[in-house]
């Protein structure tokens, strides 16, 4: 069936959309040291993230030192921690009230109020993925602005990290997967149609009869 079909589809992609926004949330990763300059021996790599700021070593060494306080950081890593844990907490409910409503499960027997639950899964799905699209956007512009900004020092400006970009797949993810999952609650996937018969003539009493001897 299309609508069964859709449902395990859109429930896959927004499953790996949710797990790749809580690794983007828990990586260093979102602001990476910018190599400009002209040495290209460099004892350190810094990387900033959203919980922690992490220094690697030439040698292979790692610290991390957790933010101290969440006023001290930029109003972007304000905005990207606050967003990002509520995509994840939309995700963990869009999971739990997509499972109600499956095909698959038998939590609840009438068809027309479980694609109505199974809809509101894939709009929650939806918003999780807005939520953490929007800080993406928004820490990446800022890192790009920074760069080509020739009042920055080069020792302080940062490149986009791997986080940033985990965290456009999750979203992408997540946007189609809740698209599927609100096209599954369609008529034309769940085969709701109705079926139209042509009206019978009825026989009456009243018509000839033939005899016969």
């Amino acid at each position: 069936m299309l609508s069964m079909f859709l449902e395990s589809l859109g429930m896959a992609l927004c499953l790996a959309g949710s797990l790749l926004v809580m690794v983007a949330c828990g990586l260093p990763m979102w602001k990476v040291t910018a190599f400009i300059d002209s040495n290209i021996v460099v004892a350190q790599t810094i990387w900033d993230g959203l919980w922690m700021s992490c220094v690697v070593q030439s040698t292979g060494q790692m610290q991390c030192k957790i933010h101290d306080s969440m006023l001290s950081l930029s109003q972007d890593l304000q905005t990207a921690r606050a967003l990002t844990v509520i995509a994840a907490v939309f995700g963990v409910l869009a999971l739990a009230v997509t499972l109600a409503g499956a095909q698959c499960t038998n939590c609840i027997q009438e068809e027309a109020l479980k694609g109505r639950i199974v809809l509101t899964g894939g709009v929650l799905y939806i918003f999780s993925g807005l939520f953490v699209l929007v800080p993406l956007c928004w820490m990446a512009n800022n890192i790009i602005v920074d760069f080509h900004n020739p009042q920055i020092p080069p020792s302080k400006k940062r490149e986009i990290g791997a986080a940033i970009y985990i965290g456009w797949a999750s979203a992408a993810l997540l946007l189609m997967g809740g698209g599927l999952l609100c096209c599954s609650f369609s008529q034309g996937a769940r085969g709701g149609y109705p079926i139209k018969y042509t009206p019978t003539k009825s026989i009456t009493s009243n018509g000839d009869k033939k005899h016969y001897v």
